[in-house]
């Protein structure tokens, strides 16, 4: 049964190859981004057969906003008409993958799911792991037929601010970020404030996958998020900087049947009030 949970947000290699053979119908994403804080293009010439180009800080967010924090979600119109583009359509599994871990490739499954589209998947460990896999290649650029899909929003659980405040008190408030940005600081002024969320815990997204980039298994993410309290028993809400490492990290409880609710401006958003409290410290209060 986990691996069948799994299977549902998380496709190997090999799994994903399996089913395009059987004839399944398929479309594949291939999600390219120049990395913000590097420069480094995550794109290096190849592509997975058939697969469709997008690219992750323009297809799966709207312009940045003081308000709605550094990656808003699109607007759905917006979404929607690139939709048509790739012609993504409700009764196909769609297929995402990424150069790097599947951060980016996570942030566009959840917006997917959240706009409407049924079944959407991540193919675990991305690029590096298909061509491990020892499997074909190409340089061919995808001309999809364009479909008349219609998008909707709010399929995905999401918090604002208040909601995430309230999870921290209720339930289990996960902050994805990696730990120095959650225990935060002084801050020269006017930059924006380091810490985290009242109640917060981190629980930084790096550790949901191996040192290769491919999630890591089921038992041990089970643990993983078990200690932190997230084990089912309650309500869980994720967030991080600005809503990229909060649905990888999404994903990676989906992975082991755990739904969580995302607050998509994140720590972007938290702090555009002035009057939100601010924690420092490696500890939630």
């Amino acid at each position: 049964m986990t691996g069948d949970v799994r299977r549902k947000v998380l496709l190997t290699a090999v799994e994903l190859d399996e089913l395009r053979r059987s004839g399944h119908d398929v479309t594949i994403l291939a999600v390219h981004s120049i990395n913000p804080y590097t420069g480094v293009p995550s794109f290096k010439g190849q592509r997975i057969e058939g697969a469709i180009d997008t690219e992750a800080y323009s297809d799966f967010q709207a312009p940045a906003s003081f308000e709605r924090g550094q990656r808003p979600l699109p607007e759905i119109d917006v979404l929607q008409e690139k939709a048509r583009r790739w012609g993504l359509r409700p009764e196909t599994t769609v297929v995402i993958y990424d150069g790097d871990r599947s951060m980016t490739a996570a942030r566009a499954w959840w917006v997917l799911k959240w706009a409407g589209l049924p079944d959407v998947r991540v193919l675990d460990g991305g690029m590096p792991a298909w061509i491990a896999a020892g499997l074909p290649t190409t340089e061919m650029v995808a001309t999809p037929e364009v479909s008349d899909i219609a998008l909707s929003p709010d399929h995905m659980p999401e918090l604002d601010a208040e909601g995430a405040l309230r999870i921290g008190r209720e339930g289990v408030l996960l902050d994805a970020r990696i730990r120095p940005n959650y225990i935060g600081g002084p801050v020269l002024p006017g930059q924006p404030a380091r810490g985290h969320i009242p109640y917060a815990i981190s629980a930084p997204a790096p550790d949901n996958v191996t040192d290769y980039g491919n999630f890591t298994d089921g038992p041990t993410l089970t643990e993983m998020y078990r200690a932190l309290g997230a084990d089912g028993s309650s309500e869980v809400g994720v967030y991080c900087g600005a809503g990229m490492s909060a649905a990888h990290t999404v994903l990676a409880l989906a992975s082991i049947g755990i739904e969580a609710s995302m607050y998509p401006g994140s720590w972007s958003a938290w702090i555009s009030d002035p009057t939100r409290p601010v924690i420092t410290g490696a500890d939630p209060l």
